[in-house]
């Protein structure tokens, strides 16, 4: 069965993305090789994404590495959505339900890694226990405010054992 994996790039200060979702803060720190993510992306065989973040700001927008992965990975596509558009672009598939969704990215993934993109969907997968594994980037700088890392009301606490022989990052998700 397919691994669920939420991967992000964060701040020093533990933010994903600016206010209103803005992306570009990430663009000075793309491009640097990067072997673990390397390995991430040769292991990715389906996406999981939210819907803010489909339909988001891309730090590659205008360039040859626009798309998932600065450009270095293509295939099967699973949006979150309760709003799904009309007509779905080649290779993606919209669903409206949490548990359908994680269905249908691990069908595509196969024996591979779901990478799960978006903050709300990693939220949703920790309260619905469903998570497996997190990878953490981290890129110098403090963004001060934006759509952190997991943002759960109230709070939670998630125990992350780190995953022998992967960055100091790697971490599988215990409940």
């Amino acid at each position: 069965m397919a691994t669920l994996l939420y991967s992000a790039t964060a701040s020093l200060d533990g933010f994903i993305a600016g206010p209103g979702g803005d992306m570009s803060w990430l663009t000075p720190h793309l491009g640097t090789p990067n072997p673990t993510a390397d390995r991430l992306v040769s292991r990715v065989t389906a996406v999981l994404v939210g819907a803010r973040t489909f339909g988001g700001d891309d730090p590659n927008r205008g360039t040859d590495r626009e798309g998932a992965f600065g450009g270095q990975w293509s295939g099967p596509v699973v949006v979150l959505t309760h709003r799904p558009a009309a007509e779905a672009p080649e290779g993606v598939t919209f669903a409206g339900d949490l548990h359908r969704a994680v269905d249908l990215a691990r069908e595509a993934a196969g024996d591979g890694v779901v990478d799960v993109l978006g903050a709300d969907v990693a939220r949703q997968l920790v309260e619905a226990r469903l998570l497996d594994e997190v990878l953490l980037f981290f890129a110098p700088v403090l963004l001060g405010d934006g759509v952190r890392v997991l943002d759960v009301p109230g709070g939670t606490q998630v125990l992350l054992d780190r995953l022998p022989g992967e960055t100091e990052h790697w971490y599988r998700v215990r409940y």
